[in-house]
């Protein structure tokens, strides 16, 4: 399983949420930039980033800072956040992002969005935010009527590069991830199917891993310090025990 350190940008700095709140935020570090060297130096494939501002406010909020980012990674860096059209897209992976994540706009804006994936095999993720297994949208304060399983195979259809699957119900909480929420979505779709939030302890990595999660995204027990990258790096490779 992948693990995919995770930079989650809020008033210009690195933060976390809890619950998706954004009035729950812990700042972790002033500039974000500083934290890419030290996340990618474990061995991991990729970064995840998001623009939580841009997710709130529906416009992007941090492109100079992505634009940092991206500049400073030795790895690819996947970028989501306030990304609501073909144009905003576009402009962050001309800012160096190898990946863009859409997730309110693949529910209201499918059309557009499968288009986009046609058009850009391989940089679009879609975001499957989650709560009681319906989508969450506007930065998880509106909830859908889709289900979680119903978008993951519009998006397999269309020939999205990945789904981004989050229990808003669980993020930044510590509480574990939905473990078989999760592993329902992998086995229903044909995609890649990457986990995201609620992940606390490496026995958490360790159990989405067995449950054939083929890749995850940890943040807050990362800068909580409960284990370092290349901790989770190993506990997330098979048959690991450390």
């Amino acid at each position: 399983m992948k693990v995919f350190p995770a930079i989650d940008l809020l008033g210009g700095k690195a933060v976390r949420l809890r619950e998706g709140r954004r009035d729950q935020a812990t700042v972790y570090r002033e500039r974000p930039e500083e934290l890419v060297a030290e996340l990618a130096a474990a061995g991991v494939e990729r970064l995840h980033v998001v623009d939580l501002d841009g997710a709130f406010d529906g416009a992007r909020r941090h492109a100079d800072v992505i634009a940092r980012l991206c500049a400073a990674s030795p790895v690819p860096v996947q970028v989501g956040g306030g990304i609501r059209d073909a144009a905003g897209a576009r402009a962050v992976l001309a800012a160096g992002a190898a990946a863009v994540v859409l997730g309110t706009a693949a529910v209201k804006q499918p059309a557009m969005v499968e288009a986009l994936c046609r058009e850009l095999p391989g940089q679009i993720v879609i975001a499957v935010d989650a709560k009681d297994g319906l989508v969450a949208v506007e930065g998880w304060v509106e909830t859908s009527t889709v289900t979680a399983i119903e978008l993951g195979r519009r998006a397999a259809g269309w020939g999205a590069a990945a789904l981004l699957y989050t229990d808003v119900a669980r993020d930044g909480t510590g509480r574990g991830p939905n473990i078989a929420a999760t592993a329902a979505l992998a086995a229903a779709v044909t995609i890649e199917v990457i986990a995201s939030g609620g992940v606390h302890s490496l026995d958490d990595l360790r159990a989405l891993a067995a449950a054939g999660v083929p890749a995850v995204i940890v943040g807050r027990a990362l800068y909580d310090g409960r284990f370092t990258v290349a901790e989770a790096v190993a506990a997330a490779s098979p048959g690991s025990r450390c």
